[in-house]
């Protein structure tokens, strides 16, 4: 991979550095002080502040501030990189058509700039996921409890798709939610919601158990669940997952 760094460039560096990039398709990131504006389907607009700009060859355009994963600002693929130098400060955006758009990043000062040939390495072989660990569950049902016999995935209730319906030995209704991670109380709020949902299809009185599958849960979790009557077991991805190894102290 080929990659070229400026610190601290001029505004001229910078721009023959950006135009020569976007020639060559790089990847490109830029850092210092500027201002943001968005016009298109909304408008919005950010004054002065450090922020990163990172520029992809398919066209998308990201504004991250210190804060989040996400980016306060952003174009989709498919829009046009442009830069110039405009007033004493370099101004790059990005612009779509359809719908027409523009995301306006004026810098009054670079602190870096940096562009990257990366090739490659565009798709992204998930394994361990939940899909992997509903497989599991299909192929040995022990894994949920013996005697348990799945019925349908993805089962259609009010409450949306549940991961795994079955019975278990004694014929009973089984709701089962698949997490490959160490999850809290949203999951067993989710659980719960499903387990309700089918309490109404089936005649009155009918006991209708919920079980949380997932490598381990957080003590909110695991009191949730106990207030409910549902039940966690716990089971690995089939790429060994996130256990609690290295857990903090829960949410």
């Amino acid at each position: 991979m080929t990659a070229t760094t400026l610190h601290d460039p001029s505004h001229r560096e910078a721009l023959w550095e950006l135009e020569a990039a976007f020639e060559r398709g790089d990847l490109i990131t830029l850092f210092g002080t500027c201002t943001v504006e968005y016009d298109g389907r909304a408008a919005s607009s950010l004054g002065p502040g450090a922020r990163l700009l990172v520029l992809k060859p398919d066209g998308s355009a990201l504004v991250h501030t210190d804060e989040g994963r996400t980016p306060v600002n952003w174009q989709p693929p498919g829009s046009e990189h442009r830069a110039a130098v405009r007033d004493g400060r370099l101004r790059v955006r990005s612009v779509r058509t359809e719908p027409a758009e523009t995301l306006d990043v004026r810098f009054s000062v670079v602190d870096q700039l940096a562009a990257y040939g990366v090739t490659g390495g565009r798709s992204v072989e998930v394994v361990g996921s939940e899909a992997d660990l509903k497989g599991r569950v299909l192929d040995d049902p022990s894994v949920v409890e013996p005697g348990f016999e799945p019925l349908a995935t993805e089962r259609e209730s009010d409450a949306g798709p549940i991961d795994v319906f079955g019975r278990d030995a004694e014929g009973r209704p089984v709701v089962v939610e698949l997490k490959r991670r160490r999850v809290g109380p949203d999951a067993a709020g989710q659980l719960a919601r499903y387990v309700s949902a089918i309490e109404r299809e089936e005649p009155d009185g009918t006991e209708v158990r919920g079980v949380l599958l997932a490598p381990s849960v957080t003590d909110r979790a695991r009191a949730l669940l106990a207030d409910e009557g549902l039940e966690h077991v716990a089971a690995e991805p089939p790429d060994g997952g996130e256990g609690d190894a290295g857990a903090g102290g829960d949410p």
